[in-house]
């Protein structure tokens, strides 16, 4: 292992351990800024050694599920903690995750993958039955809650948000139960997938337990500077003149940057699979994890929970399922494809800047 292997995730510790014991002043906001950086590039270092020990697509649900537990750790506090502004936060946040994934992660594996490689292929049986699940959930979280009636303001009865958690979780369960072990093949990769000479030497038993250990530190180091840094990003949305739900959108993008990366290097290696699992992956945790957790969290200390989207966010949304459908459907990328997701995503952030 190499050295800053482990000594970035413990200076960004250190660093972010000063932050919350003194403030993060003018100084302190730029260390953080760049311990952040540098746990980013950590926790993709070590997703890909612990990757590498256990093979596809476990490898890939490793990072998406370090992820997502931790973003849905951080969704959870700011909620409990901001009171009656915060309702829609977890909306705002999964929303915000499943657009940058699909469209801005998505877009730019393809694009990347698409001017050094040409063409790319990937399992059409996997990324479909991905999309599937994730058109299911975001339809029963994020859309339905705006047409029933039960309840006003874009929220669920205590019952019908016990029916979305449970359906969530459900799905989620079994979409991994099909990924890793009913249909693992479907997640492989399509051309020599067995072959032994595609990948070096896996790493050892010890060195994978270890990258994995030093995994959940960068993504906690990575979690707990955004957090950090949220009040400056707060402070420039609302010097900017910008919505409340920017600050979503941010945090969102910093807390993804470890999947972000490590989905465009694969793509760049000419491993649009493993870019796919993860994309994929990563958006269905997002809703399958997420969702239970803050429904149990808004029954138990009895907070409001808005989860329906405004009518501008349900047209992106459907867009976005509709041109992934399309995207999805065939197997084979290219460029085109990658550009049409990029300009979906620059939408979504014009918008959101714009509504």
């Amino acid at each position: 292992m190499p050295a800053w292997a482990w000594a970035v995730p413990a200076i960004a510790l250190a660093v972010l351990a000063t932050a919350f014991a003194t403030g993060a002043g003018p100084w302190l906001a730029t260390a953080s800024g760049m311990a952040l950086v540098g746990s980013v590039v950590a926790a993709v270092h070590h997703a890909e050694v612990v990757a590498h020990r256990v093979g596809e697509p476990f490898g890939t649900l490793v990072l998406a599920l370090a992820v997502t537990i931790i973003e849905a750790s951080l969704i959870l506090s700011m909620m409990l903690m901001g009171g009656e502004a915060q309702a829609a936060l977890a909306r705002d946040a999964v929303y915000a995750a499943v657009m940058l994934i699909c469209n801005g992660v998505v877009g730019l594996c393809l694009l990347v993958g698409g001017l050094k490689h040409g063409e790319q292929s990937f399992r059409v049986e996997g990324a479909g039955a991905g999309l599937a699940a994730l058109v299911a959930l975001s339809t029963l979280t994020l859309v339905l809650p705006a047409f029933t009636t039960t309840t006003t303001g874009n929220t669920y009865s205590t019952s019908q948000l016990a029916f979305a958690a449970i359906a969530s979780a459900t799905l989620w369960g079994v979409f991994v139960f099909v990924q890793t072990v009913r249909h693992r093949d479907y997640f492989l990769p399509a051309v020599d997938a067995a072959n032994p000479e595609v990948h070096a030497t896996p790493p050892t038993v010890g060195m994978a337990w270890a990258s994995f250990g030093l995994l959940l530190v960068s993504l906690v180091a990575v979690v707990g500077l955004a957090k950090v840094l949220s009040p400056a990003i707060e402070r420039g949305v609302t010097a900017a003149g910008a919505p409340r739900t920017v600050i979503g959108i941010a945090i969102a993008a910093i807390v993804l940057l470890p999947e972000t990366w490590a989905a465009v290097r694969a793509a760049r290696a000419n491993r649009l699979q493993t870019s796919m699992n993860l994309a994929i992956g990563s958006a269905l945790a997002c809703i399958g994890l997420t969702i239970p957790v803050v429904a149990a969290a808004s029954v138990a200390f009895d907070k409001k929970l808005v989860l329906g989207l405004e009518s501008k966010d349900l047209v992106m949304l459907a867009l976005t399922f509709v041109v992934g459908t399309i995207t999805l459907g065939t197997g084979r990328t290219n460029i085109m494809q990658g550009a049409v997701h990029l300009v979906i995503f620059a939408a979504f952030l014009f918008l959101a800047l714009v509504p």
